[in-house]
Formats: C-alpha cells, sequence, structure tokens
C-alpha cells in the first residue's frame, strides 16, 4: 500500500533527503535557478536522478507552501516518510559501548524540535525520544530548522514515554533530567556509558512522575542575567561538551 506523502521545503533539508537512498521522494518542484545553483553545488552528484522534477516560479512555490511562512529557498519536495525503527529494536541491535539519546516531553514547537535534531546529528546523539501524539511528524517548519537533519537521526516515537525510560533503564542506561529545579551541574558527570539526555517544555519543565524516573537532575550554568535558554540552545549546549566529554 502507497505511502501518504508530506512537503518539506528548504535547500538544506531537500538535498539531505535527495542523497539519502532511503528516502522515497515522489516529486521535486523547484525554480530553474535553484536546480542551477544545486547541481553547480553539486557536480559529483546527480541529484535528480529517477526523481519526477516540475518547474515552478516562487509565486507558484509560495502558494504551494501554504501561510506557514516557511522560506522554501526555491526548493520544494515531495516525499514519504523513512521506514522506522522501534526503540526496543535499535537497543537490541546496538552494541555500541557509549550511547546517548535524547528523550523529549511535551516539546511540541516544530522549530524547536528540528533545532534540536541539527544538533543532535551535529555532535553524535544516536537518537531522538519523542510522544507519538505530540511530534509534529509533516511540519515543514520542522524539517527546515533540522536543516537536513532529520536524514541522520533515528527518530523514536513512543506511546508513553515513561514506559520508554524504565524500559530502557533495564538495560543499563541512565536518565539524567535537565530540569530548572536542579543543582548538579551537568559538566561534572562522567558521560561515558549509556545515557538518556531529558528535557521537558519551556513552559512546564518535565512532569513530576518522569522526574521520579529519572537516575540523576542536573541544570546548566549561567550567570544571573538570565534566567534560563530556549530548549534548542539548552540541548545544544549539552550535547557540545557530552560530545567532547566521550571522545
Amino acid at each position: 500500500m502507497k505511502k501518504t506523502t508530506f512537503l518539506i521545503v528548504g535547500k538544506h533539508a531537500v538535498l539531505e533527503a535527495l542523497k539519502n537512498p532511503s528516502r522515497r521522494i515522489e516529486r521535486i518542484f523547484l525554480t530553474e535557478d535553484s536546480q542551477k545553483r544545486l547541481n553547480r553545488e553539486n557536480q559529483n552528484l546527480n541529484l535528480f536522478k529517477s526523481v519526477n522534477v516540475f518547474y515552478k516560479s516562487k509565486r507558484e512555490l509560495d502558494n504551494l507552501c501554504g501561510k506557514d511562512e516557511t522560506s522554501h529557498q526555491g526548493l520544494v519536495a515531495e516525499v514519504e516518510q523513512l521506514e522506522e525503527v522501534t526503540l526496543k529494536e535499535f537497543i537490541f541491535e546496538n552494541k555500541k559501548t557509549n550511547i546517548n539519546l535524547i528523550a523529549l516531553e511535551e516539546v511540541t514547537d516544530p522549530r524547536n524540535i528540528g533545532s534540536i535534531i541539527r544538533s543532535a546529528v551535529a555532535f553524535n546523539i544516536d537518537g531522538l525520544i519523542v510522544k507519538e501524539r505530540s511530534f509534529p511528524s509533516k511540519s515543514k517548519l520542522l524539517y527546515k530548522s533540522a536543516s537536513g537533519g532529520t536524514e541522520h537521526l533515528k527518530i523514536f516515537k513512543v506511546s508513553n514515554l515513561n514506559t520508554a525510560i524504565r524500559f530502557l533503564k533495564t538495560k543499563d542506561f541512565w536518565v539524567s533530567a535537565f530540569d530548572i529545579t536542579a543543582s548538579k551541574d551537568f559538566t561534572k558527570n562522567n558521560w561515558k556509558g549509556k545515557n538518556v539526555l531529558l528535557f521537558g517544555s519551556e513552559g512546564y519543565g518535565i512532569k513530576a512522575k518522569t522526574l521520579e524516573n529519572s537516575d540523576f537532575k542536573f541544570k546548566v550554568n549561567m550567570n544571573d542575567n538570565i534566567e534560563s535558554l530556549n530548549i534548542s540552545n539548552t540541548v545544544s549546549v549539552v550535547c557540545h561538551h557530552i560530545f567532547h566529554a566521550i571522545k
């Protein structure tokens, strides 16, 4: 049965989708200038082989994208979802000594999630755990903000975050919650091994029940002029540190 398709937009999102052999692309809509630019910048790649290409004006692409104010940069792709690996399949098949997973609770803004995906890929995070019903999996804003990162990161959609966390704890994962009430500096921790990095929404933080399932609570130290960072900035700071700490 054919899968439903959706649109992704923007140079990096579409380019990485074109380069991903696992991504099924139904159609590409683009301006002639955009195609020339992509071919010039990727001369060793036949990007549009076996892809249905339709040339559009910028105004036509604006109309195709709708009213969500996403900058398409002259490129729009109609794609299918990637084949998904379940969290349990990933854990049972992965033999790595150091595994780092990000888990998000009630983080729903597609721009923030896209930025988190981009940072996760940049700093070698192994996967992202999200609640299935609150994850905007077909959001153009998410794909644009991720800047192609969705093609390089395993995203595990779970029905219940706490159930997933409890399962991971039985598989030797330490669960570290990043919470405004914490007192321990995350940079003092030994991050080698298997870790779940848990982050909550900016408005409500991590739920009490979820905190109970955590092994540690950490904070990101900063000066007193700013109370907190944007969630995607916090994730980026944490991932950058762990990336270097486990080298």
